[in-house]
């Protein structure tokens, strides 16, 4: 008994050593900011929200809303996703030690904590690391019932584990199907299967209206595409201990051995393969497939390449005087664990890379940074789209100095994440005057021209070209931060000839526009407020 807690707490403490390093990056990215904007709204607030707009992340909003009651920071949001990462190592190695023995579990638990894909979401202001601990904790439950020992009212724990983590996010439904694999791998009792059937339509019954709110809000996952060859195969390496080098092939020839054993497999496989080879064949005709959608299906590599490792050691020890067996075995349970570490050093660059703000998609804090260093007293600001308005939301401080013209009514009022702003025709009034404007804008909007779909934010992106000029900006990844003065020249032309943008409603006046270009080879610090 002693050996399988050792197996189980140490994975688990490893997990949360990781995930608090570097867990205070200077800076949120957009999907954190969500998290924190909506977290610390009222709960009527977060209800009307919901009606709107990411139904299936509301319960984790509600919960992220008493951790940010207590402490609202960068460290308090991400504080439940390291937790969640290291009950989640905990949970892995629990499974090792009943699926096989005390070693395996504690190198399932390991090689769990020290996958680079882990340490990222056990660093993220999001439901995925929770998620991945809810769905171990319910695999661990279907064991006995696999290994035949099952207990009265397991069935009720296990449905209600896995409703409750559904509501957290509905494509946990597809962690039965790898479950489901696993009962008939395992030729199961007919009485099992009505035990297990009956905690699936509970966990169906509870899903199935959030499944329906959110099919209303697909359109928030627009952007996904049908993942390719080279997109399984980003995934595969990614669910690796180390995602390129001899730590990949190790980790995938040990795989593969660990799939020959029984006892693990038969848990482990389905966990791994079904829930992203399902999502995978459906995103082929409707995208819905990421990888952390599915990151709790990563439990099952590490399980199933610590017995592998199982396999080696064992029949290394077959070789050996039977005297010296026993010691033979302790040295390779070490030697497991000395792997484990060396594997950890040779991607330690990826670990201190990802800890980067600069690894995030952008980093909302250093665009506060550099708004707060550049922006006058009055300065007009727009935000295109209308939804990276929360880098000022999230950093108030950095735009406290600007004006928001287009805004009409705030995100909590208005019952929306951003706010309402004004029609096409009035924000046309309010940029007649201007002589600079500052732009908080979608990089690739901004750059390569594309049309965004809302008509204020064609309006806005019409005007800022053909009336201004762009005087400097600042990029952060997905964000671009530019300052631009009105152009003299349409002043002057304006009065003469019909010009193609006559119709604007625009009113032509001189003005300097003098600015102070943003220099964009200089990092500013990012802000922490």
């Amino acid at each position: 008994m002693r050996t399988e807690v050792v197996a189980v707490a140490v994975p688990t403490a490893v997990m949360l050593a990781i995930g608090l390093w570097g867990l205070d990056r200077g800076g949120m990215w957009g999907d954190e900011s969500v998290t924190y904007l909506v977290g610390r709204r009222s709960v009527p607030q977060i209800w009307q929200l919901l009606h709107g707009m990411d139904a299936v992340h509301g319960l984790y909003y509600l919960a992220m809303h008493v951790v940010l009651a207590v402490h609202p920071g960068e460290v308090a949001l991400r504080l439940p996703s390291v937790c969640g990462a290291a009950a989640t190592a905990g949970l892995v190695a629990a499974l090792g030690v009943r699926l096989a023995r005390p070693r395996v579990g504690l190198w399932a638990g390991l090689i769990y904590a020290i996958t680079p894909l882990t340490g990222h979401y056990a660093q993220e202001g999001r439901s995925y690391a929770i998620v991945s601990a809810g769905v171990a904790g319910a695999t661990l439950l279907l064991v006995p019932v696999v290994q035949g020992r099952p207990r009265p009212g397991w069935w009720w724990r296990y449905g209600g584990l896995l409703a409750l983590t559904s509501l957290l996010h509905e494509l946990v439904v597809l962690a039965l199907c790898a479950h489901a694999a696993t009962l008939g791998l395992a030729r199961v009792p007919r009485a099992v299967w009505r035990g297990w059937l009956g905690a699936a339509g509970l966990v169906g019954v509870v899903v199935m209206p959030l499944v329906w709110v959110s099919q209303l809000q697909s359109g928030q996952v627009s952007w996904l595409v049908a993942p390719d060859w080279a997109k399984v195969e980003q995934t595969v390496r990614d669910f690796a201990a180390g995602p390129t080098g001899p730590v990949f092939w190790v980790c995938v020839a040990l795989v593969a051995l660990g799939a020959t054993a029984r006892r693990t497999a038969v848990v482990a496989l389905p966990l791994l393969v079904l829930p992203p080879a399902i999502l995978i064949s459906v995103s082929q005709y409707r995208p819905l497939f990421h990888e952390r959608y599915v990151l709790y299906a990563l439990a099952g590599a590490p399980l199933l390449a610590a017995a592998g490792t199982d396999g080696v050691v064992e029949f290394l020890s077959r070789l050996q005087p039977r005297g010296l067996r026993l010691r033979y075995g302790r040295l390779g349970t070490l030697t497991g664990v000395l792997a484990v570490t060396a594997a950890f050093v040779q991607c330690l660059p990826l670990y201190r890379q990802d800890r980067s703000p600069a690894h995030r998609p952008e980093n909302l804090a250093a665009v506060a940074a550099v708004a707060a260093r550049d922006i006058r007293p009055g300065d007009a600001v727009l935000y295109l789209p209308s939804s990276w308005r929360l880098a000022a939301l999230t950093y108030p401080k950095g735009f406290r100095e600007a004006r928001d013209i287009a805004l009409r009514e705030s995100g909590p009022r208005s019952g929306t994440l951003s706010g309402l702003e004004t029609g096409p025709e009035q924000l046309r009034r309010e940029l007649a005057g201007l002589k600079r404007l500052w732009v908080v804008g979608d990089s690739k909007m901004l750059n390569s021209g594309r049309r965004p779909g809302n008509p204020t934010d064609r309006v806005k992106l019409a005007v800022v070209e053909e009336r201004f000029t762009a005087r400097g900006k600042y990029v952060s990844g997905r964000v671009t931060f530019r300052l631009y003065a009105r152009r003299p020249a349409v002043a002057a032309a304006a009065p003469q000839a019909a010009h193609p943008t006559a119709g604007t409603g625009i009113e032509s006046g001189p003005g300097s526009g003098s600015a102070t270009p943003v220099p964009t080879t200089r990092q500013p610090r990012p802000a922490r407020w």
